[in-house]
């Protein structure tokens, strides 16, 4: 019988190992994050939160009611989006200066048929904090601004927890590995 040769054997079990860690991490990752939706599910529950003039990305107060005095609107951005109902449209976000400190806020004044700009000029918003991919979060207005429709309101269940996926993933990559090398260690005795 043939040695295994200890080079490629070493590689293969190392990889191994490695991919068989990253499935224990996602596992861990998942307990994480089912806690963190946990958590965003009893927000709204929670007493109102003042508006943080800089965001802490470590404790972001995602899905807390809030409010925020829109002193400007100094831009829009519009983005496909649905209203209450479920109707595709446009969400309008205005870019609201806040005062001297921080970034400012983003604030989803509403929904429309059409991407073009609300006449909006700020004032007091009420709403709940939702995540904003550029900014970290926003200010979802209810009720909408005058003149445009309610959003739908941001959800918890929108944030996808597919941890127990990955890890699978993980173990099969790990088991295909260890089948591959195993098969061709056993053609090498073979010949």
């Amino acid at each position: 019988m043939k040695r295994l040769p200890l080079g490629p054997t070493l590689i293969v079990g190392i990889a191994i190992g490695v991919m068989i860690a990253l499935g224990v991490w996602q596992i861990q990752r998942m307990a994480w994050k089912d806690a963190l939706l946990a958590e965003y599910a009893s927000a709204t529950e929670r007493p109102s939160v003042a508006w943080p003039s800089v965001p802490d990305r470590a404790a972001l107060p995602l899905y807390r009611k809030s409010s925020v005095n829109c002193l400007t609107v100094t831009d829009w951005r519009s983005s496909s989006g649905r209203n209450a109902r479920g109707q595709a449209g446009w969400v309008h976000i205005a870019a609201c200066s806040t005062g001297a400190e921080g970034p400012g806020a983003q604030v989803v004044a509403g929904w429309s048929l059409r991407p073009d700009d609300p006449i909006w000029a700020g004032g007091q918003v009420s709403g709940v904090i939702a995540p904003d991919s550029v900014h970290l979060i926003r200010l979802v207005a209810a009720p909408p601004v005058a003149g445009l429709e309610a959003v739908q309101p941001p959800s918890p269940g929108d944030i996808p927890n597919n941890h127990w996926a990955y890890a699978i993933q993980w173990f099969l990559f790990a088991g295909i590995a260890a089948v591959i090398y195993g098969l061709a260690v056993a053609r090498r005795t073979r010949s």
